[in-house]
């Protein structure tokens, strides 16, 4: 077992002033793996302070500067991402193919957010005698989910840098090995103290904190819907800006037209990708009621030769819940799926044969599913799948659409001009047809409770600047 006693404040590892502790087991197998200690106010009040001392200097630094730390950055995680690699699979659980993808993706991260570093992106002529600057909006506290953390601590980070800001992170007490090695790695990268702190602690001690202490000036939050609630109404005291990447109950839309299989292929592949721990995950597949027994068919079969296994376990495509307490919440969100009167097509309670350890789910799809049940309204955050019927596109549009939720779409279909006509009245973020699209640079948020703002590209930057408008007048 791994004893992780240190958090990263000011350039140093020190012990914390938390005392509280908390014990993690491996996803996969239940074997107790790490021992980590909490960090408290009193830590967080340091890394604030820590960070406002960096900001002081690094806000004015030329954007050579900041190109190089992203760089250095960068060059000290890919030396790392067998380590990296490793955390993932012991703490997490994903499956290797999509881990891989996720550890590569956060490690490209910082290039994506270097690319942005054009002074015309920073000042611009808006009309004659009229200059816009936009300068970085202070320090910003970033806190993210356990679902990769450390994918969400890339992408955070390296678009506030890239802004000028200095870091106090707080990312999930769940994944200590992730974020103790990025630690290492932002150390060995050399960048100047305090600059990036990291915790690890709770959301009501540490969270809690940085959105209410002044030395905060921004919040960029990813998590569920009611705590981002939550931290908004702490933030307004000190009117912090705030970015909100919260749930969803993405719908994803199989047209008349479709072929069955690449369908199915792709609606399985959204609906299920990270064990469906993900926010974006298409949980809500409408298929036309005219085809509906063809695509059960395809459905049952596409899930029932999926493989369900440990991190590292050949060919697996489904891995473990993160904790005990996820999988009872599924398995509490199958059983009301069943309760409210909807038919399983495969799956179901309980482990899947062969995996009596560890936080295996059954992947569960649902059919006869009425879009008011609670399974086709709320976020499950595991491999359970509701098939919904609709008449036709406007139907098809009025059920995706209904929804507290608004942050991703999917569409298969062969016909990409009706399609589109399609996304365009999808209330979403992003919508994606025929394939899942990784687009760095494309804004990432969502409409309604899916929360405030957006990530990624020049979008996830305006988020970490603030506008300043200065007039010259000839006298």
């Amino acid at each position: 077992m791994k004893t992780l006693d240190k958090v990263y404040v000011n350039g140093t590892f020190i012990t914390p002033h938390g005392t509280e502790t908390l014990e993690l087991t491996n996803p996969a197998t239940g074997e107790l793996i790490t021992k980590v200690t909490l960090a408290d106010e009193v830590d967080t009040r340091q890394a604030i302070q820590a960070a406002r001392a960096a900001f002081e200097t690094y806000c004015k630094a030329p954007l050579g500067t900041r190109a190089d730390y992203l760089q250095r950055i960068h060059d000290a995680m890919l030396a790392r991402r067998a380590d990296l690699l490793e955390a993932i699979n012991q703490e997490y659980g994903a499956p290797q193919w999509f881990a891989g993808f996720a550890l590569d993706d956060a490690i490209r991260s910082w290039l994506v957010a270097k690319e942005q570093l054009k002074p015309e992106t920073f000042r611009y002529s808006l009309a004659a005698g009229t200059t816009v600057m936009l300068e970085p909006v202070g320090v910003a506290g970033l806190i993210s989910p356990w679902n990769i953390s450390l994918w969400f601590m890339c992408l955070k980070a390296s678009t506030a840098l890239a802004a000028g800001c200095a870091v106090v992170m707080k990312p999930s007490e769940l994944n200590p090995q992730q974020n103790m090695l990025m630690a290492e790695i932002f150390h060995a990268a050399g960048i100047p103290a305090g600059l990036i702190n990291v915790l690890n602690g709770k959301g009501e001690v540490v969270g809690v904190e940085l959105t209410r202490n002044p030395g905060i000036d921004k919040i960029s939050f990813t998590g569920s819907t009611a705590i981002g609630k939550l931290l908004a109404r702490n933030a307004v005291d000190t009117m912090k800006r705030v970015t909100l990447e919260l749930g969803g109950k993405s719908p994803v839309i199989i047209m008349e037209d479709a072929d069955v299989q690449k369908a199915v292929q792709f609606a399985l592949q959204v609906g299920l990708q990270n064990s469906g721990q993900a926010c974006v995950a298409g949980t809500r597949i409408l298929i036309p009621e005219s085809r509906k027994e063809e695509f059960w068919a395809a459905l049952k079969s596409g899930v029932e030769n999926m493989k369900v296994g440990g991190p590292t376990e050949e060919g697996a495509m489904i891995g473990p819940l993160i904790s005990q307490r996820q999988w009872n919440r599924v398995q509490e969100y199958i059983q009301k799926g069943i309760d409210e009167g909807a038919e399983l097509l495969t799956g179901g309670l309980g482990r899947p044969e062969g995996l009596p350890n560890g936080n295996f789910v059954k992947p569960t799809v649902f059919i006869h599913v009425d879009n008011k049940m609670t399974i086709a309204q709320e976020e499950i955050f595991g491999p359970v799948l509701s098939v919904i019927t609709y008449k036709n596109h406007a139907d098809a549009i009025n059920i995706a659409n209904d929804t507290i939720y608004g942050l991703h779409a999917y569409i298969a279909g062969e016909d990409l001009a009706a399609a589109t006509k399609i996304a365009e009245q999808i209330q979403a973020g992003r919508v994606a047809i025929n394939g899942f699209v990784d687009e760095p640079r494309a804004p990432f948020g969502g409409f309604k409770q899916s929360g405030i703002g957006r990530e990624f590209g020049p979008f996830g930057l305006a988020a970490y600047l603030e506008a300043k408008a200065v007039f010259e007048v000839n006298s």
